[in-house]
């Protein structure tokens, strides 16, 4: 094993994906950090194969082979992604004040590890950075020259932050009601279709949808907080899947995406500014395409269910042919 060690903590999250855990941990384990503290959820419970595959993940992230202090927060019962990665991360900040945070299907390239270890040293006083990504998505940057921008938008495919940081975070959106009220997101996003769209994303987790990013996502932009944006992808999303909790589209065009490695030494901005042209590229491409596209599936998913049901009904009408059954319920 080449030992490229990294002074970093690294985090790394699992669950019930042995496969894409596996993948995950070769890269940790190649980068051979200094402190690995592993965030693991519980089966569901009276769930055999849940907790079978939990075993199976725990079993591969004990098999630390370097010098390195390994630490483990590991629920005693099942708690949904909301409340383990939170309370994860939570206690994650409790030990350290400064980590590279990967779930158990982003696997990083190699030079991912350095790249944030840099940029956090960089700017761990300029409370104006708030995260470091590892994802891009391959849209125009005001500087290309540059290794990486800064973004409104908080990318969790990989990614790195502070404790500073994370301490803003607020998981209840408790400032919500006022944000809404006042309508804060206009200040932020200047854009009406996307005022529109994060008004709907908002309101579904503050309803009590099970994520915990779109709360984050929130928590930075109260505080104008800015992210750093790789110029080349550092990370690959391995897990979409109907495993997946919210990535189960295997066609989804950020789903396994290449990796290129950063190139060193990093080249700074000259300037510690949001690049509005990349974001608005982001908005568009990323999350607006990303909804729409989610919402055509789940029009196909009712169209199917349906079809289901009248195939099942069918079976005792014989006054009209199944394929004009379908047909009308395809058509609706």
């Amino acid at each position: 094993m080449t030992q490229l060690s990294t002074k970093t903590p690294v985090v790394l999250l699992i669950y019930k994906r042995p496969s894409t855990t596996e993948k995950v941990f070769q890269a940790i384990r190649e980068a051979a950090p200094e402190k690995l503290l592993i965030v693991a959820n519980a089966p569901r419970p009276d769930n055999k194969n849940e907790k079978e595959l939990c075993m199976a993940a725990r079993s591969i992230v004990n098999r630390v082979d370097w010098d390195c202090e390994v630490l483990q927060n590991y629920a005693d019962s099942y708690l949904s992604c909301k409340q383990r990665i939170t309370s994860g991360l939570d206690w994650v900040f409790d030990n350290v004040d400064e980590a590279i945070i990967l779930e158990d299907d982003c696997v990083p390239h190699p030079s991912f590890f350095r790249y944030c270890h840099e940029l956090l040293d960089y700017y761990r006083h300029d409370e104006r950075v708030m995260t470091i990504a590892g994802t891009h998505y391959q849209v125009p940057r005001r500087s290309p020259q540059d290794s990486y921008f800064f973004s409104r938008y908080n990318m969790f495919w990989g990614w790195a932050t502070w404790r500073r940081a994370w301490k803003l975070f607020d998981l209840d959106m408790t400032s919500w009601p006022i944000v809404c009220k006042t309508n804060r997101l206009q200040d932020i996003l200047e854009d009406r279709r996307a005022v529109q769209h994060w008004q709907k994303e908002f309101q579904k987790v503050y309803d009590g949808y099970d994520t915990w990013d779109w709360q984050w996502v929130l928590s930075m932009w109260l505080q104008s907080g800015l992210t750093i944006v790789p110029n080349t992808n550092l990370v690959s999303n391995i897990g979409f899947g109907l495993d997946s909790a919210h990535t189960q589209d295997v066609y989804d065009w950020r789903a396994s995406m290449p990796l290129k490695s950063m190139s060193f030494p990093l080249t700074h901005p000259d300037f510690i500014l949001q690049d509005v042209k990349a974001d608005f590229m982001i908005q568009k491409k990323y999350y607006e395409r990303v909804a729409m596209h989610g919402r055509g599936l789940e029009r196909v998913r009712r169209k199917i269910w349906r079809a289901k049901k009248i195939f099942e009904e069918s079976r005792t009408l014989s006054h009209q042919p199944l394929h004009e059954l379908i047909l009308r319920v395809l058509s609706e």
